[in-house]
């Protein structure tokens, strides 16, 4: 089964467009370097009636919205690996992405989850 790094965390609107670049160029670094897939996805659909809204969890104030990522691998082993070589590659850090992050990196929730049922 495959294995998957999945992330919530809060942008503020008028950064979504830095935001938007920088997750480009980062999910094209991690494909070249072996990961299966790579999303990025900008909360819609937020006003939900059932369970507990990601803007609530994740506390968001008036001008931010919520982004929920995921990169899939094959394996944690392939994640570790795939994880190894982006980390090393300077383009992460070189010209076109951004100095500070444009989101508060104390406010992402982010871990490592095992596939329970691929449908």
């Amino acid at each position: 089964m495959s294995y998957v790094d999945g992330f919530v965390l809060v942008v503020p609107k008028k950064k979504l467009a830095i935001y938007k670049s920088m997750a480009r160029k980062a999910g094209k670094i991690w494909r070249e370097h072996g990961a299966l897939d790579y999303r990025e996805c900008v909360g819609d659909d937020l006003k939900v009636k059932m369970g507990m809204p990601f803007t609530k969890l994740a506390k968001t104030k008036a001008g931010e919205t919520v982004v929920f990522s995921y990169i899939v691998y094959k394996s944690r082993a392939h994640r570790d690996k795939v994880n190894a070589k982006v980390m090393a590659d300077k383009r992460l850090t070189g010209p076109g992405m951004p100095k500070e992050m444009p989101f508060d990196m104390k406010r992402m929730a982010y871990g490592g989850f095992k596939t329970l049922v691929a449908a």
